[in-house]
């Protein structure tokens, strides 16, 4: 904007003087132009109206506005025509480089293999693979960075997990948990209810609550309360009791904070006994509440029918 102002300021300084000087001529019987300044001013004229001067040369331009204002000077002062005449020449040669220059750079600009066009795309070529290997050494270090977090991620899930499994390994040894295909069974015994009856004892609840710890380090395990009892009693009062006494842990979990939705329970009253029901001592072994824990992630599978 501030060459086109120059420019368009020296053009109309031009023709101010143009118009001086014609003035001066109509006046006077002594010529104030030559054939060298006619050809000078002729000579801006296309210039100023060449798109590429004012794009590509507007110093050199400036500069030809300038010899050629000098130049129509002398002219109105009616210098000599030597004076005039070399004032024009070097106004002709500054309006012809001025115009060199501009086609030199718009040919640069239309043409890739101009030299100094060829050094400014090589330039670029040069900036643009070091710009490029600097994002590629960045996305490299960002990668790794990735990586490196990943990894450390992973080691810390790593430690967390063994952690979390060393600990549950410690709870359910001291629950005296079994395992089986369907996954670990912690089994509550008759002695942890009140006799025929389904609310657990304080030492029932201690266990219950140990397997609630357990249920609530490992979230994406869930659990399967079946109850048991043995076969004295009617087959419909054993099995509401052994419903009873799995609703009572079922419930006794959830109120521990386990989710519902991870809990289930079943009824199987003298169903599945594990010793026969001859004795006491046997009988005893068959009331109970076994706790299926699920493995990691897992469904608990249905238990076999019995045979």
């Amino acid at each position: 904007m501030k060459a086109y102002f120059k420019k368009s300021t020296t053009a109309i300084a031009s023709s101010l003087m143009l118009a001086g000087v014609l003035s001066l001529t109509a006046c006077s019987t002594t010529p104030t132009t030559t054939p060298t300044l006619d050809e000078a001013r002729a000579d801006f004229v296309a210039a100023n109206n060449n798109p590429q001067v004012a794009s590509y040369a507007p110093m050199e331009f400036r500069q030809a506005g300038e010899a050629l204002d000098r130049a129509n000077q002398a002219a109105a002062q009616r210098e000599s025509l030597d004076t005039i005449d070399r004032l024009a020449y070097v106004a002709k040669q500054r309006i012809a480089t001025a115009q060199e220059v501009a086609k030199a750079k718009g040919a640069e600009a239309e043409i890739a293999n101009a030299s100094r066009e060829r050094d400014r795309v090589q330039l670029e070529a040069r900036t643009a693979e070091a710009e490029r290997a600097k994002r590629d050494a960045a996305a490299a270090q960002a990668q790794a960075a990735d990586a490196r977090m990943q990894a450390q991620a992973a080691q810390a899930q790593a430690a967390q997990l063994a952690e979390r499994s060393s600990r549950l390994e410690a709870l359910l040894v001291e629950l005296h948990a079994q395992k089986t295909e369907r996954g670990m069974v912690v089994t509550i015994g008759d002695v942890l209810f009140a006799t025929d009856r389904a609310e657990l004892t304080p030492n029932g609840m201690a266990t219950v609550r140990k397997l609630a710890e357990v249920m609530m380090q490992n979230p994406d395990r869930s659990v399967l309360v079946e109850g048991f009892t043995d076969s004295t009693g009617s087959a419909s009062h054993n099995k509401d009791l052994s419903e009873r006494r799995a609703a009572s842990v079922a419930q006794a979990l959830t109120s521990l904070g386990v989710p519902r939705q991870r809990v289930d329970m079943r009824g199987y009253g003298e169903a599945y006994p594990v010793a026969g029901n001859d004795t006491a001592a046997n009988r005893q072994l068959n009331r109970r509440v076994e706790i299926v824990l699920s493995n990691d992630g897992a469904a608990i599978p249905p238990r076999a029918a019995q045979r």
